[in-house]
């Protein structure tokens, strides 16, 4: 938003008489589908201080920049997490399948999805698979709708993921997902490295747990959270994958997974 507010910026200097222009947007009333852009897009054409060539790139290059700015509109977290989220993944990878108690008689809501794999002794694996997704907003807005505090994955604003419900235990596998302005990004960890982890700590205390910030060993989490910043992002890339690498990736880290028990 930014960047549009800049280019915004410099056509309306053009016009004649621009300070006026800028009080008498300070007046314009937005109510859906006009904006207060829609007003000064419509003002620059008819004054002729927009060409319409120009107007193009400057949507093009808006669209460019917010791709999955959509998926922020979604505000009920099932919508995001349960419905676009699984919905997305599926299309993705189409050997992700959802879990049933007809797939498997022991399921009992534990897991989000898994992957059938036959190894090189044709024995086959169902790699039991946690997801996590989260949207990266900007920390310091925390009054601001979640379309205003969206983040671009090259923005040095501070951030905040929180991938929480996390249970090390009742998975091989995490897949968790991160939506920005214009990316989406994957991680693919096996459930040790969670639970090793430095900032893996518990969601829940019980009375293993219950010092939360020390007394407590990793292994005692059943349900903990990992918060995810700007100063502790770069910790996992060694699990950053593409969207066409997760069936590839999800069973490498099955393999350690396997190594660790």
């Amino acid at each position: 938003m930014e960047i549009l507010t800049e280019q915004i910026d410099d056509f309306i200097a053009r016009l004649a008489h621009s300070e006026d222009f800028r009080n008498e947007l300070a007046k314009v009333r937005s109510i859906y589908p006009f904006s207060k852009y829609e007003y000064i897009i419509s003002t620059l054409l008819s004054q002729g201080k927009l060409s319409f060539d120009e107007y193009l790139q400057i949507r093009d290059d808006y669209i460019d920049r917010n791709l999955y700015l959509y998926i922020f509109e979604i505000t009920a977290p099932r919508g995001f997490g349960d419905t676009w989220a699984f919905g997305h993944l599926l299309a993705l990878e189409p050997g992700l399948k959802r879990p049933t108690h007809k797939l498997d008689d022991h399921y009992r809501g534990e897991y989000d999805l898994f992957l059938n794999w036959r190894d090189s002794k044709e024995q086959n694996h169902r790699i039991k698979i946690e997801v996590k997704a989260s949207r990266a907003n900007d920390r310091e807005r925390n009054d601001e709708p979640l379309y205003v505090k969206a983040l671009s994955s090259d923005s040095k604003r501070p951030f905040l993921m929180n991938f929480q419900q996390i249970k090390p235990t009742c998975c091989d596998v995490f897949l968790w997902i991160a939506v920005y302005r214009d990316a989406i990004k994957y991680w693919i960890i096996n459930a040790h490295a969670i639970q090793s982890h430095q900032d893996f700590t518990p969601q829940h205390r019980n009375e293993t747990t219950a010092g939360r910030g020390k007394n407590y060993r990793k292994e005692d989490i059943f349900e903990g959270q990992i918060m995810m910043t700007e100063k502790n992002i770069r910790t996992f890339d060694q699990f950053l994958v593409s969207g066409k690498e997760l069936k590839r990736a999800i069973i490498e880290q099955y393999k350690i997974q396997c190594g660790a028990r």
